[in-house]
């Protein structure tokens, strides 16, 4: 129990409720002073009201030199105040009683405070007096302050009782707040020590309420769907690499021990030599598509981003490959462009190789006669770039697999390449923040990239 209270006292969530249940018992605290006060000022002006207004009430019976009805009407006051908690005194100017339950002496004029320490007074008692001259005579009611001191007492002990009782709820409530805080804290923990122990399957739990934490808790589920991805796909790459370059390395090092028997045996080894180096190219070609894929899924390219003419770059790739299309024995058609398509957010050059990637997947898998059509469309805020042909297309189970690095269809495994040209389009694509869809063309295949409009 102990330590989990200790526990409890060191986390963020109970000091942020104990800070804000002090803040509250503070400004609480303050109110209540502040109502007290003027509390006791309105009872205080009202009991100088109620004792100035006798005071009126009594005087008023004087007329001039006949006290008669003074002294009766002093008298009858007196009578009715049994327990003492109205006093009232007439004297003459010698300051002898003539009138009243008890005898003033020595207060001044007006309001005064005296305490009970007159013969036959409730001992203890203090008095709130008012003084005037009647002809030679003075009258002096006073009031005990019994009844507004109970009642300030009584305000005080409420307000002390609600104090504690808020205190505890406040303190109460922070503790079971804080503790369903931490332990879902206690679960984010438990997470992402899961996943440094290389689980990457585990996930945050969701409360499924909407709040902060569970917005940062699918914030950071997303990130591990992320990095559970990337790490499947190095593992991925791992395994392709290890299969897909292990026939080109075998064949070079088939080629170079062909060489070198070649050698001792004083032939000429010229063509090894150029098989080789051609085999070695195509190995550094794969790897450094690799690297570059790499660094576009890190990021690194974002900070040449502009805004960009997609038809513009449709322009440039028709231009370049329109010849090359041609001596294939296929055809490029010129690129449709809407007039108002926009601009998109983006490294043109990146652009750019990913429109060539695609054009050159096309000439180097459809057979001759293929026709390759370009497009730019505008579909609401998103720009779309299209790439079709009228090729034998590609089977739909196959069609999320060709953007994996290395992987080949088995029927261009006789073609050149590395199998990592669509890769590099998707690593572009997610860089640009676009989505990619292939699109069945009855026949061929439409590769449309649809990119956010970019905004001013």
């Amino acid at each position: 129990m102990t330590a989990t209270w200790t526990r409890l006292l060191r986390s963020t969530p109970f000091r942020l409720a104990l800070t804000f249940a002090f803040l509250f018992m503070l400004a609480f605290v303050l109110a209540g002073a502040i109502v007290y006060q003027m509390m006791s000022a309105d009872l205080a002006e009202q009991l100088d009201d109620t004792i100035k207004e006798t005071y009126s009430v009594i005087a008023a019976t004087y007329a001039g030199n006949d006290l008669k009805e003074l002294v009766e009407t002093v008298e009858s006051h007196s009578t009715r105040s049994l327990k003492k908690a109205q006093l009232f005194s007439l004297t003459d100017a010698a300051g002898n009683r003539i009138a009243g339950n008890f005898t003033a002496a020595g207060l001044p004029d007006g309001f005064s405070m005296f305490g009970a320490e007159m013969p036959g007074l409730p001992p203890g008692t203090e008095y709130r007096a008012y003084s005037g001259s009647l002809g030679a005579n003075t009258l002096t009611i006073a009031f005990s302050l019994s009844e507004t001191e109970e009642l300030e007492t009584i305000m005080l002990m409420s307000f002390g009782w609600a104090t504690l009782i808020i205190t505890g709820l406040a303190v109460t409530g922070g503790a079971l707040l804080a503790s369903r805080v931490q332990r879902r804290l206690d679960g984010i923990a438990a997470t992402m020590v899961d996943v440094s122990h290389g689980r990457l399957d585990t996930r945050i739990p969701l409360t499924g309420k909407g709040d902060d934490i569970d917005i940062v808790s699918s914030q950071v589920n997303a990130a591990l769907d992320r990095l559970s991805a990337l790490v499947e796909g190095m593992k991925q790459v791992s395994a392709d690499i290890a299969h897909d370059l292990k026939t080109p390395l075998n064949r070079l090092q088939m080629i170079l021990e062909g060489a070198a028997d070649k050698a001792a045996r004083h032939q000429d080894v010229s063509d090894d030599l150029a098989d080789a180096r051609t085999e070695g190219h195509q190995i550094n070609e794969t790897f450094d598509a690799l690297l570059r894929i790499a660094q576009i899924e890190a990021g690194a390219r974002k900070a040449r981003f502009t805004d960009v003419d997609p038809g513009e770059i449709l322009r440039t790739i028709a231009e370049v490959y329109t010849d090359v299309a041609e001596d294939d024995g296929k055809s490029l058609l010129p690129p449709r462009l809407e007039e108002t398509t926009g601009r998109i957010h983006g490294d043109r050059e990146l652009l750019t190789q990913m429109v060539a990637n695609l054009v050159e997947n096309t000439l180097r898998h459809c057979p001759p006669g293929t026709s390759i059509k370009l497009s730019v469309t505008r579909q609401g805020d998103r720009v779309l770039a299209s790439v079709a042909d009228n090729g034998p297309g590609i089977p739909a189970g196959e069609r999320e697999k060709v953007f994996q690095r290395l992987y080949r269809l088995d029927h261009s495994r006789s073609t050149p390449g590395s199998g990592l040209g669509l890769s590099l389009v998707r690593a572009i694509a997610d860089l640009h923040g676009a989505t990619i869809t292939l699109e069945d063309c009855r026949p061929g295949l439409a590769v449309v990239v649809s990119f956010p409009l970019a905004t001013d």
